[in-house]
């Protein structure tokens, strides 16, 4: 049997540091166990011998490829179609209308900001498009990021198996999905009409936001609870900047801005507005 190499508290110490630098992920030492399991994956796939060894590589590779790799190793992606849906029911009764009245205009933007496997951008489509009229002459662009490039490929395949999508209503399924046959048996693609209006791309959320006063709303769910409350409030804020006068920010339902000082008005748990 193969020994695991020792993570030592000097290491872990080393790689939340990094870690925190890079992506403001804060790991406390409850995650020691996590991250040498996750990375005792890393060392096996490039042969190297030991964290330390291992950290060396990492803050002298110059093209910070295993970087991406280790960031991917260690981030969580959790996530389904349709998932907290009293998001879905807010935006129903109480943003689409507005869009629908053309108030913004016929330019719609949104930004799932960790959209991990693809599933919550997918959704935020198919409302869209349920509400709006799937023939309707809305400009509508979502924009999907996750720092993650390994659930990035798979969000760009658009392909899921049949318990990914059981939740979803069989008449959207019917609508917007494929259905695998003989070799796919088992597997439901994302039709055209939905991939057409969502363009997935890497983004570090701790990089300065290349857009300002672009979005309609923005979802930042279940992330933040894995940032402190400086690193919240630094994000926040530069959401408030990229989001058009009225547009929304929702979090996830387990996330609080209570202790954050940001311009939001707080409309209700998880969602905020910009005035």
């Amino acid at each position: 049997m193969i020994k695991t190499p020792d993570l030592s508290d000097d290491d872990f110490k080393s790689f939340k540091t990094l870690i925190y630098n890079k992506c403001g992920i804060c790991l406390h030492e409850g995650k020691k166990e996590l991250v040498r399991a996750r990375l005792n994956k890393r060392l096996r796939q490039t042969g190297i011998k030991s964290f330390n060894d291992y950290y060396q590589f990492l803050t002298n590779d110059d093209n910070g490829d295993e970087l991406v790799v280790m960031l991917d190793a260690i981030s969580t992606n959790k996530t389904s179609f349709f998932r907290e849906i009293k998001h879905f029911d807010f935006l129903n009764k109480e943003v689409f209308p507005r869009y629908a009245s053309a108030e913004y205009g016929r330019r719609l933007r949104f930004w799932s900001a960790a959209c991990s496997s693809g599933e919550e951008p997918y959704t935020l489509a198919i409302s869209l498009l349920e509400f709006l009229g799937k023939n309707a002459n809305f400009d509508i662009k979502i924009l999907a990021t996750d720092i993650s490039t390994k659930v990035l490929s798979e969000a760009q395949r658009g392909v899921y198996q049949t318990d990914r999508v059981e939740d979803i209503p069989k008449p959207l399924i019917r609508t917007y999905f494929q259905q695998g046959h003989g070799r796919q048996h088992g597997f439901y693609k994302v039709k055209p009409i939905l991939r057409n209006i969502v363009s997935f791309k890497r983004f570090n959320l701790m990089d300065k936001f290349p857009f300002s006063g672009v979005f309609q709303f923005v979802f930042c769910r279940n992330v933040m609870i894995y940032f402190d409350k400086k690193t919240q409030e630094k994000l926040v804020n530069k959401f408030y900047q990229c989001i058009v006068p009225g547009g929304y920010l929702m979090i996830g339902h387990s996330e609080s801005l209570t202790g954050v000082n940001h311009p939001f008005k707080y409309i209700q748990p998880s969602v905020y507005q910009k005035d």
